[in-house]
């Protein structure tokens, strides 16, 4: 399955302290959780850029 793939139908998701008025100043990045587990971080200005995918555990240890 191609990144393209995976990420087609995901749900971003942006933490509220990020947003413009917040902490980030808008600079921020967003995350969705892949349908095999996976975890895809991508930045919310350039949000056709690509992403990282990071397995499970890598996401885990990230936190």
């Amino acid at each position: 399955m191609t990144e393209n793939q995976l990420l087609a139908s995901v749900e971003w998701r942006t933490s509220s302290f990020s947003g413009g008025g917040g902490s980030g100043g808008g600079n921020c990045v967003e995350v969705a959780r892949l349908a095999n587990g996976s975890f895809a971080v991508r930045d919310s200005k350039n949000p056709g850029g690509g992403a990282l995918i990071l397995p499970h555990a890598a996401w885990l240890k990230s936190l």
